[in-house]
C-alpha cells in the first residue's frame, strides 16, 4: 500500500513539473448591459493576456448574439466587426452554435502587439433582450513563447429572449374541472358494478 502511495506521490510530482504553463488568446473578462432606446446595449472589455501576441487577421467570435439590433455592432479603432450565423471558428475548436442566431466576429487590422496583459478596448453590439445565457467566446492570436498560433475558447454571456410564463387557467377552467373530475370517478364506480 505505501509502496503504490509513493509511486502515486512522484507520478503527480512529475507532471506538474512537466506541465506546460497554461495560456490563453483573448479573454473577454467584463460585460456591461445597459439600456439604449428601449433595447440594451452589450459592451465586452477584452483583454491580451501577457503569453499572447495580437497580429492583423488575429479575431475573436461570441456565438448565438440573440435579439442583434441591426447596424449596431461597434469596435475600436483597428478592429473590424461582422455579423454571421455561422461562425467563423478557430481551428480544433468546437463551440456550440446555432445557425439561427448570429454571431459577432471582430478582426483585427492594426500593428503588432507583441506585449500582452493589456486591455484591448470596449467591443458593443445593441440587443432587444436584457436577459443573459452562458455562450461560447472563441479566439485566434499567437503565442509569444514560439509565434505559433493560439486558439482558444470559454464562456461569455450573451442576450436570449425571455421565455414566457406558461398560461395561468382561467377560474372557470379550473371550477370545470374540479366538477368534472368527481363526475368521473362516479361513473367508473357504476360501471364495475
Amino acid at each position: 500500500m505505501f509502496r503504490r502511495l509513493l509511486v502515486a506521490a512522484f507520478a503527480s510530482i512529475a507532471a506538474l513539473v512537466t506541465a506546460a504553463p497554461a495560456s490563453a488568446g483573448l479573454l473577454p473578462v467584463q460585460i456591461q448591459v445597459t439600456p439604449e432606446g428601449g433595447n440594451f446595449q452589450w459592451t465586452y472589455a477584452i483583454v491580451l493576456p501577457s503569453s499572447s501576441q495580437l497580429q492583423s487577421g488575429d479575431y475573436f467570435t461570441i456565438y448565438d448574439f440573440g435579439g442583434l439590433v441591426p447596424g449596431t455592432l461597434q469596435a475600436p479603432a483597428g478592429w473590424t466587426a461582422a455579423v454571421s450565423n455561422t461562425g467563423p471558428t478557430p481551428s480544433r475548436l468546437n463551440p456550440e452554435d446555432s445557425p439561427s442566431t448570429p454571431n459577432l466576429t471582430f478582426t483585427y487590422t492594426g500593428q503588432t502587439i507583441n506585449t500582452g496583459q493589456i486591455g484591448l478596448g470596449n467591443f458593443w453590439a445593441v440587443s432587444q433582450y436584457q436577459i443573459a445565457t452562458d455562450s461560447f467566446f472563441t479566439a485566434q492570436t499567437q503565442r509569444t513563447s514560439d509565434g505559433k498560433t493560439d486558439n482558444n475558447i470559454t464562456e461569455t454571456s450573451v442576450p436570449v429572449p425571455v421565455a414566457p410564463p406558461p398560461p395561468v387557467p382561467e377560474p372557470a377552467t379550473l371550477a370545470l374541472a374540479g366538477l368534472g373530475l368527481p363526475l368521473v370517478g362516479f361513473a367508473r364506480l357504476l360501471r364495475k358494478k
